[in-house]
């Protein structure tokens, strides 16, 4: 019975909201570059489309398909996507992986809203389709400079 109550109290209001209410979910009609990521573990999906302009976030469109925790998490990335570069998206994925696998420090702002995902680090097997938007997103800018470069 205590795994249950965690697990319940791992669903806090504050996730369930962000899941409610996650942002970009119209994808772009013509996107630099387009990345489907899945969970193998839970079957969860994140499709992300990006385009940039002067190297940074322009344009952010998802499809998630995920559990609460991964819609959370996309609610937040899609919250604070636009405006970043590369570098800053690729630092907040190495930090949600840090803070999930060794209880390391929340991503640094504008990502910063995925500390509420901080009481998931004890469930393992959540981490993949908490990570999917991150992952997604990282690289598909990481397409979309190699595409405007062409």
């Amino acid at each position: 019975m205590t795994g249950e109550t965690d697990l319940i109290k791992l669903y806090s209001g504050r996730i369930l909201a962000l899941a409610a209410d996650i942002p970009h979910l119209d994808r772009l009609d013509d996107p630099d570059a387009t990345v489907k990521k899945r969970s193998p573990l839970c079957g969860s999906t994140v499709t992300v489309d990006i385009s940039l302009q002067d190297g940074r976030v322009a344009g952010f469109g998802q499809d998630v398909k995920a559990c609460a925790l991964g819609q959370a998490a996309a609610s937040v990335v899609g919250g604070a996507i636009i405006g970043t570069t590369r570098a800053q998206v690729e630092t907040a994925r190495d930090q949600l992986k840090t803070m999930l696998k060794e209880d390391g420090p929340a991503p640094d702002a504008p990502f910063d809203g995925l500390e509420v995902l901080r009481p998931a680090r004890d469930y393992k097997n959540r981490h993949a389709s908490i990570l999917l938007a991150l992952e997604a997103s990282a690289e598909a800018v990481e397409k979309a400079e190699r595409a405007n470069c062409a």
